[in-house]
């Protein structure tokens, strides 16, 4: 559908393939215009050491999206994606930009990935966690939270697929996307809905690139936004994160560019499971 962005509210890098600067580049090769709205500007990410840069004002993410408003843009919007925010107070900012994105389109759909932490704990700025989820998360159609973001958004431990999916019902959420969940020997990415839950799991890999999450929420966005139903969706994600992991392995960043045929494959997913979970 030409004319019909989705609004990416996330982090922003010189070099390397995190937040805005993973998500972008996925959605429009996917044939999906973008409007990138920078929570922050890093020459990198933090993990290789600390960056240069600056937290983008709460009320600067509001201007820019003003001034699309006011030419009359804003109600093109079919998606909004929020990831990293600097600044706890970019919650309500980015609540704002979603909540009038949805007076003006109602079938806009809205992906909310809590990004404040993983397996080594929280590394959002104080109070980041507690905002996203006052404000962000109970406008969220689908929910993308990682194994720790589930535990701590739940207040239960998530150690199984079966952990995950009651965890993510406890959200009250139509539509949750878990991420690396122990499964055995494997690691298990989950959709959970009120009544359904699938799984799809995959090989554990060690020393993979930044950037793997943030890229999954835009692929998944895009499927959904197409009309894709939740577990094909799932599939395609996995699938296609998955490659390009592959491509990923022994280098210090994601080879987006590299391995952008893997966006678009039309090879067969990986197979999806029905979860029970009581």
């Amino acid at each position: 559908m030409p004319d019909s962005p989705i609004i990416s509210i996330q982090s922003e890098v010189v070099r390397g393939h995190v937040g805005n600067s993973a998500a972008r580049f996925a959605l429009q090769r996917l044939g999906l215009d973008v409007w990138s709205l920078p929570t922050v500007l890093l020459s990198h990410h933090p993990g290789h050491g600390r960056p240069e840069g600056r937290t983008t004002e709460a009320q600067e993410l509001v201007a820019l999206f003003d001034s699309l408003a006011r030419r009359g843009w804003a109600g093109q919007a079919r998606g909004v994606i929020t990831g990293y925010l600097g600044a706890a107070t970019q919650a309500s900012a980015a609540a704002s930009i979603v909540a009038r994105v949805k007076a003006l389109n109602p079938a806009a759909l809205y992906l909310c990935d809590p990004v404040f932490g993983d397996d080594d704990g929280a590394y959002a700025k104080p109070g980041v966690a507690e905002a996203i989820a006052r404000d962000l998360l109970p406008l969220a159609d689908i929910a993308a939270p990682n194994r720790f973001e589930l535990s701590s958004l739940s207040s239960q431990r998530v150690e199984t697929p079966a952990d995950a999916v009651r965890a993510a019902r406890l959200l009250g959420l139509r539509e949750v996307v878990v991420t690396s969940v122990p499964d055995g020997a494997q690691i298990a990415n989950i959709v959970v809905t009120p009544s359904q839950a699938w799984r799809c799991s995959v090989e554990r890999e060690s020393q993979v690139p930044h950037g793997t999450g943030d890229l999954l929420s835009a692929l998944y966005l895009a499927l959904r936004v197409e009309g894709h139903g939740p577990a094909d969706t799932l599939a395609a994600s996995v699938s296609r994160v998955q490659a390009v992991i592959r491509a990923s392995l022994g280098c210090d960043e994601l080879q987006l560019i590299a391995a952008q045929d893997c966006l678009v494959q039309e090879k067969k997913n990986l197979p999806v499971e029905t979860i029970q979970a009581g």
